[in-house]
């Protein structure tokens, strides 16, 4: 595999995780760049980890991967983006209880991470049968998703600006149509 394939597959692997980070940085207040980044190597790093856990589990499990993977997404979107949804639809005062940075859980990005970047494993199964450094491949996949995350976080903080309170809803069904063009993708294909 070439390095301009390498370059089009990393950019590939990180346009989902660009759709929720909008959605993310739409429900946040006003994130700042650091924290944007921050939230950027979270999911960078995690989808640079996937290939190489699809790679590593190899022809093993790939019918498995390859036939689940989309649902497995679809329902970790579906769930955080009926969080958001329900998080958006509350008072005040639980809305701000919500959008203070400690409650920005990292166990929820992580989540969103996770579900954004599990087509990234079922890459990587198929990366494990044809000649490639997977290593530079994870490598230049988590770097495309670190800068797409980042610069969707703050894209999402404009957009949060000018579409008020009720961001937050707008980003759960964000993460919602995330996880649903990847169903659609995987059964029309």
């Amino acid at each position: 595999m070439n390095f301009a394939a390498l370059v089009l597959l990393a950019l590939a692997m990180s346009t989902d995780a660009f759709a929720a980070a909008i959605g993310k940085g739409a429900a946040m207040q006003k994130p700042r760049f650091f924290q944007a980044l921050r939230i950027g190597l979270l999911f960078g790093v995690i989808e640079a980890i996937t290939p190489i856990l699809g790679w590593a589990i190899g022809s093993l499990a790939a019918k498995w991967v390859a036939d689940w993977d989309h649902w497995i997404a679809f329902g970790l979107l579906l769930v955080l983006g009926s969080h958001m949804i329900w998080a958006g639809l509350q008072n005040d005062e639980a809305e701000d209880a919500e959008a203070s940075p400690q409650n920005q859980s990292v166990l929820m990005l992580a989540l969103t991470a996770v579900a954004t970047s599990i087509d990234a494993m079922a890459v990587g199964v198929g990366l494990a049968f044809v000649n490639v450094n997977i290593i530079e491949a994870s490598l230049m996949i988590g770097l495309a998703t670190t800068t797409m995350v980042t610069i969707g976080i703050l894209l999402g903080r404009l957009l949060g600006s000018l579409i008020g309170k009720r961001a937050e809803i707008i980003g759960g069904v964000v993460l919602i149509g995330v996880g649903a063009a990847i169903v659609y993708e995987h059964i029309y294909r």
